[in-house]
């Protein structure tokens, strides 16, 4: 009878653990939290600035760059530093890049959140077709 207690309470801890840890942002579906394949669109334009922006939390960096396209100047939110940095395709001001991502509101703005950017024939490639972070599943390094 002990043993089947144990077994229960190691099992409802584990359930809660997993639900805690899928609700911080931290699970495989995290990052299409706001991303929505609905509003996929390609721009192209001019890398305006890269700016690194630290979570609500204040515990990891995010990269974003502002994009001055042919209509509009708008933010194109990238992914986790961690992640970007790791990645052969770099953007600096000046650099001029063709977008695809999902054109969202983001704190009350329009964003669009990347699923790859294309410079110099290179592709930076963030997100699948769905939404799903390309960093997803893995550890911080």
């Amino acid at each position: 009878m002990k043993s089947k207690l144990a077994l229960v309470t190691v099992m409802c801890v584990v359930l809660l653990a997993a639900n805690a840890w899928a609700q911080s942002g931290k699970g495989r579906n995290s990052g299409r939290r706001i991303y929505n394949p609905a509003t996929v669109e390609t721009l192209s334009g001019e890398v305006v600035s890269v700016d690194q922006t630290t979570s609500k939390r204040g515990r990891s960096l995010g990269v974003h760059f502002t994009l001055k396209a042919e209509k509009e100047t708008i933010p194109v939110h990238l992914g986790p530093g961690w992640y970007v940095d790791q990645q052969e395709v770099k953007l600096a001001p000046g650099d001029k890049v063709e977008v695809s991502g999902s054109r969202v509101t983001y704190q009350g703005k329009p964003v669009i959140i990347a699923g790859q950017v294309k410079k110099d024939g290179k592709t930076l490639q963030l997100r699948d077709a769905n939404g799903v972070p390309a960093w997803a599943g893995q550890g911080r390094r």
